[in-house]
């Protein structure tokens, strides 16, 4: 079974869509639709941007959705998933692709949910750490015991699992990680505690804007986030999409469950390899492939 993964922020590079908007004249339609409802020019900042340009987070989002989507629509009839997952951010391209989302309802919701997350990091600080090389159970119990908030954010595959929290609390967590036996407990450039209580109130802000959005059907099952078991009811979708920024990526539990349901190809769809190879990490007998377009 065919299985179409979708990455998240951390996936964008310089000049990522290009290739598309000069190739494709669906592309282009997309990408000038999107400057038209995001109200500025993504396009100039993804295509001639700096890095610099593109790490902020009310670009990023926006940027890495759109080379996902307008990737998987140019696709045409080669894109036949049995099965669809996103990694955080890559949920709302995995439901567009799957027909959950219209185009511009899933580029406004990515847009909202990038100015909440800025505007949460703004209001309560804070950070994440990578953990390399200890058991998912150690880095639970540390982060439980650690004063402040500091929770597990990101199963990202065996042996690495990202936590996050205030800051103060992070280094704490990291000093008492690295002296529990881990390779690495590496603080990492991000501007603030994604996937932890201290999103809450992004949480509520796109609540409101998700509640009032229509979902259709899916095309089929997706693997959520939240629950990382088949997901197929629109209510059911709505309701794990808003707990997804409180709530830990469980990438690792998800992509072990699309293999159990049958899965034996991860087709990644957008920038970079990232899913790739946290894919082989997580199961080595599954194939994983960056999704092709016609040359």
């Amino acid at each position: 079974m065919n299985a179409y993964i979708f990455p998240g922020q951390g996936a964008q590079f310089v000049g990522m869509g290009l290739d598309l908007y000069e190739k494709y004249p669906l592309a282009q339609e997309l990408f000038e639709q999107a400057n038209e409802i995001l109200g500025f020019s993504i396009t100039d900042t993804m295509f001639e941007g700096s890095a610099e340009d593109l790490r902020k987070t009310e670009v990023t989002q926006p940027a890495i959705f759109l080379h996902s989507v307008i990737l998987s629509k140019v696709m045409g009839d080669d894109f036949k998933p049995d099965m669809v997952a996103g990694h955080s951010l890559g949920e709302f391209s995995a439901l567009v692709a799957n027909g959950v989302l219209n185009f511009e309802d899933g580029l406004q919701l990515v847009s909202k949910r990038a100015l909440a997350m800025q505007k949460a990091c703004e209001l309560k600080p804070g950070t994440m750490a990578a953990i390399l090389r200890l058991e998912d159970d150690v880095v639970e119990k540390i982060c439980d015991e650690t004063p402040g908030i500091v929770v597990a954010a990101n199963y990202n595959c065996p042996g690495q699992l990202v936590i996050s929290g205030e800051i103060e609390a992070i280094n704490t967590a990291c000093e008492s990680l690295k002296a529990a036996g881990a390779r690495r407990a590496l603080v990492l450039p991000v501007g603030g505690a994604f996937h932890s209580p201290l999103m809450q109130p992004a949480e509520e802000e796109l609540a409101s804007a998700i509640e009032s959005t229509v979902f259709a059907a899916p095309k089929c099952i997706i693997y959520q986030n939240v629950p990382t078991m088949a997901v197929t009811d629109a209510d059911e979708i709505k309701k794990n999409l808003i707990s997804q920024l409180t709530s830990p990526v469980k990438w690792t539990q998800s992509v072990q469950n699309m293999v159990k349901d049958g899965a034996t190809l991860f087709t990644e769809v957008g920038p970079g390899k990232v899913l790739q190879g946290l894919v082989k990490k997580i199961e080595p007998t599954a194939e994983a492939v960056s999704a092709l377009i016609d040359e």
